[in-house]
């Protein structure tokens, strides 16, 4: 089921106020913005993927590869995670199956490990705080973490180093791809959720060379907007004590660089196929099985969805045609709702890759 679409001043001036309410629920709640909430039953296999590791300005940076069914290396999308990602594999492996399902459609998958609270950018410095770090996360995809926990923060990748993710993934890692796989650096997709979702539009836009396709899921993709920033700096707290100021200095060119709302003209310009898509913020069968589940799932969504919606607003009023857009009538903030995603939009990436 579509939603209609909002257009005109009325239309920015009921997203405000919803972003605004949305904003209003999520604070108190102090739930991560970008924390993937819940988990799919999904069957993880060990011997269907492989490691490959590659060296960055982080150190060395390890990927899963997953291989396309019919041998081809000219059809390669990269998957990117949410804010709590692990440092041992990607969620959408831990979580889904969409591995199997992009294989089987002849597209090489590529999910880079690491990167928690990062939106995959290249940051000003390391994240520190004064006098002391904050901590790092438990090291779960999915609920809250807690400041202070097991692993040291010394050795969690952004704070011992400076993040260089975007440097990583359009120029190391598809350079050491084609080098030693064979893959093509050109036309390739790149789709991921929460973080990951304003994250792909960026790469997109800045190196539209590489991405000729980009998907977000439950993205926030209007990070400039009032009260934006600070509830990324409450979310990012959350998801392994990081500071935002360390990102990217508030309001300045390189956070602007990092707001898909800002850069929609590029997008626009570069002609990449976008699949734009956000849930209602309504449970629906099977989205959660608990009440705590709900509580910070369906705020989450409401506030992706906000966002989700003010970004197709800009892209209608400067006239671009190059999105889909997908609003299911019922989904939350959590990994089944992206894996649906993910299966709906395979067509789509499918026609415009390679």
């Amino acid at each position: 089921m579509r939603v209609r679409r909002l257009r005109g001043g009325r239309a920015v001036s009921r997203l405000k106020r919803a972003m605004l309410v949305s904003m209003a629920i999520v604070l108190p709640l102090g739930v991560s913005v970008a924390g993937p909430v819940g988990t799919a039953n999904a069957a993880f296999d060990p011997n269907f993927g492989y490691d490959f590791w590659v060296d960055s300005d982080m150190g060395p940076i390890k990927s899963r590869i997953f291989r396309a069914a019919d041998g081809n290396r000219n059809r390669v999308v990269y998957a990117l995670d949410g804010m709590r990602a692990r440092n041992d594999l990607n969620g959408w492996e831990i979580e889904t199956n969409v591995a199997h399902a992009l294989t089987a459609a002849n597209i090489n998958v590529v999910m880079p490990v690491g990167g928690e609270s990062s939106f995959y950018a290249d940051w000003n410095a390391p994240s520190t705080w004064l006098p002391g770090d904050l901590g790092s996360s438990t090291g779960s995809s999915g609920g809250s973490s807690a400041l202070g926990s097991s692993d040291a923060a010394a050795d969690v990748d952004g704070k011992a180093n400076t993040y260089r993710w975007e440097t990583f993934l359009a120029r190391q890692l598809p350079r050491a791809l084609a080098d030693r796989e064979g893959f093509r650096s050109t036309r390739n997709g790149v789709f991921g959720l929460s973080m990951g979702g304003s994250a792909a539009l960026t790469l997109a836009a800045y190196h539209p060379q590489q991405f000729s396709f980009a998907g977000s899921y439950s993205g926030f993709l209007n990070n400039s907007a009032p009260g934006m920033r600070e509830a990324l700096r409450v979310a990012m707290v959350s998801a392994g004590g990081f500071n935002i100021d360390a990102m990217a200095p508030p309001w300045g060119p390189q956070w602007l660089r990092m707001d898909p709302f800002v850069f929609a003209p590029m997008l626009k310009a570069n002609n990449t196929r976008l699949w734009i898509a956000s849930g209602s913020g309504l449970p629906g069968p099977g989205d959660v099985s608990d009440a705590l589940g709900v509580v910070q799932a369906v705020p989450l969504e409401a506030l992706a969805l906000a966002n989700t919606r003010a970004f197709e607003v800009r892209m209608a009023t400067i006239g671009a045609g190059n999105a889909h857009y997908d609003y299911p009538a019922t989904g939350v903030h959590n990994w089944k709702n992206w894996e649906d995603q993910v299966h709906r939009m395979i067509p789509d990436l499918s026609a415009n890759i390679g």
